[in-house]
């Protein structure tokens, strides 16, 4: 993301605030929540500009400085809005403190989403000139155009060949739908069921009705059938290499939903805990091999992560006697490189519509904390920390057992 002039930032805080930028004094209280649902107004972007929208914390409505205190918990508040998953999907932005009028500021930079509409809580937030509000029906309409006309992510590719048929309506409208809008938008009249499909990205467009990939990996009644690597290769493999025997196999697919609910049960069943009796007494020191939450943590990162595009692997769990292998079709992506890869709150997304199911669907709190809580709870739990092994193609994570 370029970064913007200290010139460009002054001509927008002398300028009257636009559909590019907006002031606060702070961020607390009301301003929070305004600079949210900014964010989400300028990475939705309809007006149009393909230009970063600004966000300055620490300027009046006239521009001018006020004097805020520009502490690195302030900076850490509004970066902590890009993870939080309040805002789907995911935006692209930057913060950072500059000095601007001879005092210092906040700036939060954001950059048009290649995906729109975007969410802030449930509702698309729009801006027009100073005017910041709900997108309307109209509104929404556009913002599904645009995306036909933008370099898109690959799982908001349609799946040629496939149908709306091939998506379940009950799985969309009885349990996705409520949980990805607020009940007020989901309540307007006007939206037929194929525009909610396109507008949470689930078809290309109305005219083109069309699943995507996010779609059928979604919603898909059969998405195996249209994307061949969408499951996970479970072994529990009795011994310490990969030609000793096999005591369990599975392959777990299905909407990622079911996938993730029973690769959870799976985890769950060979979560076998080690018991000592204490010398003459009844009681039991019990201590699981591995932390639940470690394992859920990178298995749901690795769903969300690998590559989807041109390629016919599936995301592999293996488990051995003395370890579990698991190996994510995808290389590092984007900000994430093999020399920063695990740095909390440092995420960048390959598939950003995926990372809004997962977090719609509940499997995600916030993004970009995954691996620092496996490593977290790894520690609680005594096992050694997880490895990485970091290739451009694949990225190979090993949990050794607990001692």
């Amino acid at each position: 993301m370029a970064r913007l002039s200290d010139e460009a930032l002054i001509a927008l805080l002398d300028d009257l605030e636009s559909d590019r930028s907006e002031r606060k004094q702070s961020f607390s209280g009301d301003s929070s929540t305004k600079i949210a649902q900014a964010i989400c107004a300028f990475a939705n972007d309809l007006p149009d500009h393909r230009l970063p929208g600004v966000v300055i914390v620490g300027a009046n409505d006239a521009g001018e400085p006020v004097g805020t205190e520009i502490t690195d918990q302030l900076l850490q508040n509004l970066a902590d809005i890009k993870s939080n998953g309040q805002i789907l999907p995911p935006p692209s932005l930057t913060v950072e403190k500059r000095v601007l009028k001879g005092a210092e500021m906040a700036v939060v930079t954001v950059l048009p989403s290649d995906s729109p509409p975007v969410r802030y809580q449930g509702r698309i937030w729009i801006r027009t000139g100073p005017r910041r509000g709900v997108a309307t029906a109209q509104d929404e309409r556009v913002l599904n155009e645009k995306r036909r006309h933008r370099d898109r992510p690959f799982d908001i590719h349609p799946i040629e060949g496939s149908a709306v048929s091939d998506l379940s309506r009950g799985a969309f409208e009885i349990d996705y739908l409520p949980s990805a809008v607020a009940p007020d938008a989901l309540a307007a009249n006007g939206r037929s069921y194929e525009e909610r499909l396109a507008s949470l990205g689930m078809i290309a467009s109305v005219d083109h009705p069309v699943p995507t990939v996010t779609g059928l990996l979604t919603l898909g009644i059969a998405s195996r059938n249209w994307l061949p690597c969408s499951y996970v290769q479970f072994l529990r493999i009795k011994g310490l290499e990969l030609a000793d025997d096999v005591v369990d196999e599975q392959e777990i697919d299905g909407t990622l939903d079911q996938i993730l609910r029973r690769l959870d049960e799976k985890l769950r069943a060979h979560l076998a805990t080690s018991v000592d009796f204490a010398s003459g007494y009844v009681t039991e020191v019990r201590r699981q091999p591995y932390p639940l939450v470690a394992l859920q943590q990178l298995t749901r990162n690795a769903i969300m992560h690998r590559s989807y595009e041109n390629t016919h692997a599936p995301v592999r769990v293996y488990w051995f006697d003395d370890r579990i292998e698991i190996i994510n079709p995808g290389g590092p992506y984007g900000l994430v490189t093999a020399a920063n890869f695990g740095q909390p709150g440092l995420s960048d997304y390959r598939n950003p519509n995926i990372a809004s199911v997962l977090k719609t669907l509940g499997f995600v709190q916030r993004f970009g904390f995954g691996i620092a809580a496996a490593r977290r709870t790894m520690a609680e739990n005594g096992n050694p920390p997880p490895e990485f092994r970091i290739e451009q193609t694949v990225i190979h994570c090993m949990l050794r057992a607990t001692p």
